[in-house]
């Protein structure tokens, strides 16, 4: 197997030519022959001026080069799509199939023999190890690291959740405008990704549990000098990696998909999370089974005590052991012979964790967070191919709950009758908003966390039951049901529900329904046969229409599934 320059050539008809032109404009960045024969390792750089989680990036490459010449080899940085969540239109979930395949090609275009990705925002490592899924280059993932907390009139702040909470209170009258632009200014006191158990948090934090990254790669703070050691240390890994592997096949396994579900529920982590599993997994021909994933967080607990779900956050988490020592404390329901990037196995990795004396972060199983895993799999008439709940950061008392439907047909609706003080709206009734899924909502936006009508807002309604086929940021809390899959724009029954219809959540029961009769049912199925949609006709919207696939199956691309 070609490895080096010589792997990949440009095809000219004349192998020998195409190393040839390869060295002779290679040379001109003044590199020698010596360097140029040792193994190759790609950086892929995702730093961009729009993108602040990634602030750090630079300083990544740079370490990550040291360690890979530390250890013989020759790194090569590239540039790839960056995405973040603030500044993607119309959300960074339409990006994600995009990125992940522009890294994938960039890979295959380019010769290298092992490649260190480095990525932070929520879609940006989802989409990376979609595309280390899909090729046969040994892959490290880098994370960029969560920032450090800010502060604010004595209170320890952290974006998102607590910009979702102050967001809340100014809508309900009680913070103004110029408190509200203090804040802008002290919920994102550094570089780095939310440091919150928010989707960034989540996906490093299943790196890891994956195998696909070191030791700590997870919760190193963005700032801290031990993200700089650790990037050191990875690109001596990937260097090791070029010559014996594993590869990207040899990690991502069932077994390894198990594991990370089974930490996803201790964490308490992202509902986002499970769709970027099953796009990651699909990319194997995996299937990630929902019923087996709700059947995990029976046995398995929330154990570590961060938001939105908890009281901390992820420089804490760090400090308490990070997640060696988290999947030490569920390791009776783990595979731990799945093989990890350093060379070894899981069960070498947890035997490294540390024990740091009174720290209350990291739970025992024994005095959990929480009795039951962090998400739940709800089925019924409205969402026959399921949905999902966050059920450890909702309202107890809404977890059962029957309630009158107050539908929006879409975004804009929504935006343009929430805060109308006609709306017909109490506390008891259950928000449904509608085609906001893969395709109705061009890429499933967050917006399944449905503000609270600001007339109830101002009376001191906090949660309500809402419903939707969107998804929602994983900073988010609230007793939110989401990915209702058949979403409403391709004919799933959430498009039958109408304003006054009840609906019955019973979370215990992992039920979602609809109550009507049968045949009503029916009828309104019937109907929606007739429905016609706008699709976009041209570019990367109409292939993103075209292929996209439910959320139960990662919202990936069609094509880009192996074939059976």
């Amino acid at each position: 197997m070609a490895q080096g320059m010589r792997k990949g050539l440009t095809r000219y008809g004349d192998p020998e030519f195409s190393l040839f032109l390869r060295k002779a404009f290679i040379k001109a960045m003044g590199h020698s022959d010596e360097a140029l024969s040792r193994p190759i390792v790609g950086v892929a750089d995702t730093s961009s001026d729009y993108n602040p989680c990634h602030g750090n990036v630079a300083m990544l490459v740079e370490a990550v080069k040291r360690g890979v010449l530390m250890a013989g080899g020759l790194p090569m940085a590239f540039p790839t799509i960056s995405i973040h969540e603030s500044f993607a239109h119309p959300t960074s979930m339409f990006l994600r199939n995009l990125m992940s395949m522009d890294t994938e090609e960039m890979i295959r275009a380019q010769p290298m023999d092992s490649v260190v990705l480095i990525g932070g925002c929520d879609k940006t490592i989802p989409a990376q190890l979609m595309a280390a899924a899909s090729i046969d280059v040994p892959a490290i993932v880098l994370p960029t690291g969560p920032m450090l907390v800010g502060h604010y009139k004595g209170e320890v702040l952290g974006a998102c959740s607590d910009c979702r909470r102050f967001w809340a209170q100014h809508r309900a009258g009680k913070l103004d405008l110029i408190e509200v632009n203090r804040l802008t200014e002290r919920l994102a006191p550094t570089m780095g990704t939310c440091m919150v158990m928010g989707t960034a948090s989540s996906m490093a934090c299943i790196a890891e549990a994956l195998g696909i990254a070191l030791p700590g790669s997870a919760s190193i703070p963005a700032m801290h000098a031990d993200r700089i050691r650790l990037a050191e240390a990875t690109g001596r890994t990937a260097t090791e990696m070029a010559q014996r592997g594993p590869q990207p096949a040899d990690l991502l396994t069932p077994a390894a998909f198990n594991n990370a579900l089974t930490a996803l529920q201790a964490l308490g982590g992202s509902t986002n999370a499970l769709v970027h599993l099953s796009a990651i997994a699909g990319r194997r021909g995996i299937a990630i089974d929902l019923d087996a994933f709700d059947q995990i967080g029976r046995k398995v607990p929330v154990l570590v005590d961060l938001k939105p779900a908890g009281q901390h956050y992820m420089e804490d988490f760090h400090h308490a052991g990070g997640m060696p020592r988290l999947l030490r404390e569920i390791a009776g329901h783990l595979d731990l012979s799945t093989p990890v990037v350093g060379g070894g196995t899981l069960a070498d990795y947890v035997a490294g964790a540390e024990d740091v004396p009174g720290q209350q972060v990291i739970r025992s199983l024994a005095n959990p967070v929480s009795a039951t895993g962090s998400m739940a799999v709800l089925r019924g008439n409205l969402a026959p191919r399921g949905a999902v709940i966050k059920h450890s950061a909702a309202t107890p008392d809404l977890l059962q709950h029957e309630g009158r439907a107050v539908v929006f047909d879409d975004l804009e609706d929504l935006s343009a009758r929430v805060d109308d003080p006609m709306l017909d709206v109490r506390a008891d009734d259950i928000l449904v908003l509608r085609n906001a899924g893969p395709k109705g909502g061009a890429g499933m936006p967050e917006a399944g966390y449905l503000p609270i009508p600001k007339k109830l807002a101002r009376e001191g309604i906090n949660d309500m039951v809402r419903i939707s086929d969107a998804r929602m940021s994983g900073t988010a809390f609230g007793t939110i049901v989401l990915h209702i899959t058949p979403e409403s724009a391709v004919g799933g029954p959430l498009a039958c529900v109408r304003n006054g219809d009840r609906i019955r959540l019973d979370v215990a029961a992992r039920r979602i329904d609809l109550l009507i009769e049968d045949d009503e049912m029916a009828a309104r199925m019937r109907d929606l046969a007739h429905l016609a949609r706008t699709t976009p006709d041209r570019g990367y919207a109409a292939l993103f229409d075209r292929e996209v696939l439910q959320a139960d199956e990662g919202c990936d691309f069609e094509f880009m599934r192996p074939r059976p």
